[in-house]
């Protein structure tokens, strides 16, 4: 996330419009207090304000997201990140394709584009830092030594601190109609798909191989949010402290085979999840990656236990 730290300026694709990061998600949830216990427990700097919690990461300070109190779990809105010089293009890109203009829901004011999505998901698009990577982070794997012991002690163990949002996850009655709306609208481009049952993008500027995710359902809704630790044991500590707080269902250890991420889902209050995520592939800004689509057995993990029976259930769908 060297674009937030300042450190390196932040790559783009000359000439192209699109979104370059996910700038923040918005849920609202019936028990707002659930929710600070859960992302807490998850690590990250939860900060109450007003009637909200504000989700920051801990190395940075980052806001990656907010929780608003509504009468049932759903995305209230994602922002996405563009230049400065493209959010005039955007505007006139979205007005060319029919898109209708909104004003900022209440409370949520902002110079940014406000829309709905192919599903009805409230969007906006502003002027922001690009968090995702302009390169591909190596995973850390820390040297061991002969005649020591190599493990802390479990009372001694570090906090798994997740460093930034790497994806979001979205039901879609219509996986291939989704990809083909938020490339058009957006600007991603398709990574991989998996026979109209599950599709990834990225966004074109160089990002992680996806940002963006959908899987079939017969309703939208949110499944999860992926957050990317710098190790394998930052997956393994996340999820014991995880279940340490009570947090125990979930899915895990794997790997995936699209996006190659090694990963440990932990169930949320409400249904759906949040990821351990670590090494996933990286698409840079100067390549055209070939969107392929995959067998289903290519589409959901390379190793790992047996997921759940209700993994891929879309609890919102269940909602009245």
């Amino acid at each position: 996330m060297t674009a937030i730290g300042g450190h390196v300026p932040a790559t783009r694709r000359a000439g192209a419009l699109g979104v370059h990061s996910v700038g923040e998600f918005v849920l609202a949830v019936p028990a707002v207090e659930r929710a600070q216990d859960f992302y807490d427990a998850f690590g990250l700097d939860v900060r109450p304000e007003g009637n909200q919690l504000l989700l920051h990461t801990l190395g940075d300070g980052y806001r990656w997201g907010r929780v608003v109190e509504g009468a049932r779990k759903a995305v209230h809105h994602h922002a996405f990140h563009c230049w400065e010089e493209d959010l005039p293009r955007f505007r006139r890109h979205l007005e060319a394709n029919g898109v209708r203009l909104l004003d900022p829901p209440p409370g949520f004011d902002s110079n940014g584009l406000w829309f709905r999505d192919m599903d009805g998901t409230l969007l906006e698009i502003r002027v922001g830092v690009k968090t995702q990577p302009d390169e591909k982070t190596p995973m850390a794997l820390p040297p061991t030594e002969t005649g020591l012991r190599n493990a802390p002690y479990r009372r001694n163990a570090n906090r798994a601190a997740p460093r930034r949002l790497s994806h979001i996850l979205h039901f879609t009655p219509d996986v291939n109609a989704a990809v083909a709306w938020y490339s058009r609208i957006l600007g991603l481009r398709l990574s991989d798909s998996s026979a109209g049952l599950v599709a990834f993008l990225h966004a074109i500027h160089g990002s992680d191989h996806h940002v963006m995710a959908f899987a079939k359902s017969n309703a939208p809704g949110l499944h999860h949010l992926s957050w990317d630790v710098p190790t394998l044991n930052d997956i393994g500590l996340g999820a014991m402290a995880m279940a340490d707080r009570g947090y125990d269902r979930g899915w895990g250890f794997g790997r995936h085979v699209l996006g190659s991420n090694y990963f440990h889902y932990v169930r949320d209050p409400w249904g759906s999840y949040c990821e351990y995520s670590a090494d996933m592939d990286f698409v840079p800004g100067s390549m055209d990656w070939e969107g392929r689509d995959h067998p289903p057995e290519d589409g959901f993990y390379l190793w790992g236990p047996t997921p759940p029976p209700d993994f891929v259930h879309n609890h919102e769908a269940d909602a009245p």
